[in-house]
């Protein structure tokens, strides 16, 4: 595309800013690259840039000498209008490179309702949707990202699947592909190769075990201190600062607590250094200390006692993301700006907190309330949950109450005139592969309807906010998280129905996917119904390293209300010591050996 094309382009949209490139610390392309990589996110710039995982591969393919890497992101409707008008392709942001000329494309699946904006990004870039009709001239499409550990809806369309960790199954992809080229190897020759790699499934080759890819040791692993700078306000418009990655607390519901796992820390010299670089590199007036569960970080107190004065010099304030109510630090609230709050107690009531194994009280949570109102706090958000296995109307009930008893509590604490606000968020719970919930059913959307509303009346009447899912978006992503084959047909026929950026409540349309589902003969209930305990499970032959009988022994467990307290400290013998010698043992061992971060 010439330069004139793409300003008279440019000027037929709303924000021209997504789609002209040259962000700032954008790398020189390599235009003599062996391999050409395409690195693509399934939803708009501004979410797109906010992504740290993108930044990361985007980064270690870049460092290859034989390598370039560009970007492309899901155009909002007015530039794919504009695009097909022109019979444009869509194209890379870096050199406007059309999709279809590079060698692989890849995509970073963060979200179940971002797959029907897959095929819209396909078909605009000019590939074939289906991989079965891909010939040796074709890119070979990959998708990598925590939706991957169930790589099963997607085979119709993807080539190659990551699975775990993508740093070292990137780079060795990128190495593959390069040797493959160089010694005249076909795209199917590369595709049986990479097979064989840690973390990597090829539909094509078929289900022979894989093994999730991991990362032991952070300190090691590459993390990009001079990132993209979006062009315009991203969704997150701040830096961000991996700080350890994985969790040992073992909630029962949460995919990523058990996926995720090890736990694996960044040394505090590190993280200092990179705080620097990030600053200095990116102009940010925000830095995020980013985890699963960042107050959980051994060093924590020491890292930001030395972090302070660096920020400050910049005026540079540190934020936090969603923080557990028993391990909030009180030394993090007198060095950071003093906004909103934000909380995840995910149930209204001890006996449903227990069955989750979250492993809070709600002494916890009001201990962890007063410290904040006493530091001048007046903002805060709660995470909740509605639909969790077992719960009762008394149990959301129960949430109104904490809101209604931390509203009495500032006002007991706070001598201020600054209103408090309260805000209660309730996402509906889905259960997701490789979690002791995995099983589970989920409730009906009547079902969903009425507990929203009952919880809605009861927040009404002491005055909170209450922001609530969809339904419909929860009930699809559930299908789509426990799925088979038999979804990609039902994808591709939503996607020519018109289904794209489903995460977007102005573009979802419930009444098309269930036009699709119904012209494949797939029922959703198929999905959503609970499973036997011994029943075979399409992702089985995907081993992210935690063991099938410590899953169902945690489910039982959460029948009993029995809890399973953190793994630092002592072994709960979850399967990843025995599973892998390699990146599990010596990771796991080194924080059995630490206990938790004392509370403030």
């Amino acid at each position: 595309m010439n330069d004139i094309d793409f300003e008279r382009i440019l000027k037929k949209v709303d924000k021209p800013s997504r789609y002209c490139g040259g962000e700032l610390n954008t790398p020189v392309m390599k235009k003599d690259a062996q391999l050409k990589y395409l690195l693509c996110f399934p939803d708009v710039y501004e979410v797109a840039m906010s992504n740290l995982g993108i930044k990361i591969l985007y980064g270690i393919l870049n460092n290859r000498a034989d390598t370039v890497c560009e970007t492309a992101y899901a155009p909002w409707a007015d530039m794919a209008k504009v695009l097909k008008e022109e019979n444009v392709p869509l194209f890379s942001s870096e050199t406007r490179t059309p999709m279809h000329s590079f060698d692989i494309i890849g995509f970073s699946m963060q979200y179940e309702l971002s797959y029907t904006t897959v095929l819209y990004m396909l078909e605009l870039g000019g590939v074939k949707l289906l991989s079965s009709e891909r010939t040796e001239k074709d890119p070979v499409i990959m998708a990598g990202g925590p939706c991957t550990v169930n790589p099963l809806p997607l085979v119709g369309f993807v080539d190659l699947f990551s699975i775990g960790d993508g740093e070292q199954t990137l780079d060795a992809l990128a190495e593959l592909y390069t040797r493959n080229k160089r010694e005249g190897g076909t795209r199917s020759d590369f595709l049986k190769k990479a097979a064989s790699i840690d973390g990597v499934y090829v539909p094509s080759v078929g289900k022979n075990g894989v093994r999730r890819a991991v990362i032991p040791d952070l300190d090691k692993a590459y993390f990009p201190t001079a990132p993209q700078v979006p062009n315009i306000e991203a969704v997150h418009n701040r830096a961000v600062l991996e700080i350890f990655r994985g969790c040992t607390r073992g909630c029962r519901f949460c995919q990523a607590g058990m996926i995720y796992r090890p736990v694996r820390e960044r040394g505090k010299e590190t993280i200092l250094k990179y705080a620097k670089e990030l600053i200095d590199n990116c102009g940010f007036d925000e830095i995020s200390l980013s985890s699963l569960s960042t107050c959980d970080y051994p060093d924590l107190r020491e890292l930001l006692s030395e972090l302070k004065p660096l920020t400050d010099k910049r005026r540079v304030t540190i934020a936090l993301p969603s923080t557990r109510v028993d391990s909030f630090e009180a030394e993090f609230v007198e060095q950071s700006r003093k906004g909103s709050l934000t909380f995840a107690p995910e149930a209204g009531t001890q006996r449903l907190r227990d069955v989750i194994n979250k492993n809070i009280t709600e002494d916890d949570i009001f201990t962890c309330m007063r410290r904040a109102f006493e530091k001048g706090y007046s903002s805060v958000k709660l995470y909740f949950m509605i639909g969790l296995p077992t719960e009762t109307d008394e149990d959301l009930l129960g949430i109104a109450d904490i809101a209604a008893r931390i509203k009495s509590l500032y006002r007991e604490c706070h001598t201020a005139k600054k209103p408090l606000s309260v805000t209660v968020s309730a996402s509906t719970f889905v259960p997701k592969p490789f979690t002791p919930f995995q099983w589970e059913e989920q409730i009906s959307a009547e079902e969903i309807v009425r507990r929203q509303r009952l919880l809605k009346d009861a927040l009404r009447e002491i005055k909170v906010n209450f922001n609530y899912h969809d339904k419909d978006m929860s009930m699809l992503e559930a299908v789509f998280a426990r799925g088979d084959e038999t979804l990609s047909p039902v994808i591709k026929s939503a996607y020519e129905k018109g289904c794209v950026f489903d995460s977007w409540g102005e573009y979802f349309d419930f009444a098309k996917w269930q036009a699709a589902f119904d012209e494949c003969g797939v029922k959703m209930t198929d999905f959503t119904r609970e499973r036997g305990i011994d029943e075979v499970l399409p992702w089985d032959f995907v081993d992210v390293g935690v063991s099938a009988q410590y899953l169902k022994e945690e489910r039982k467990k959460s029948r009993e209300c029995a809890l399973t307290p953190d793994c630092r400290g002592n072994c709960r013998k979850c399967g990843l010591q025995s599973a892998r010698k390699d990146a599990f043992k010596n990771s796991c061992a080194k924080h059995i050996k630490r206990d938790l971060p004392r509370k403030g």
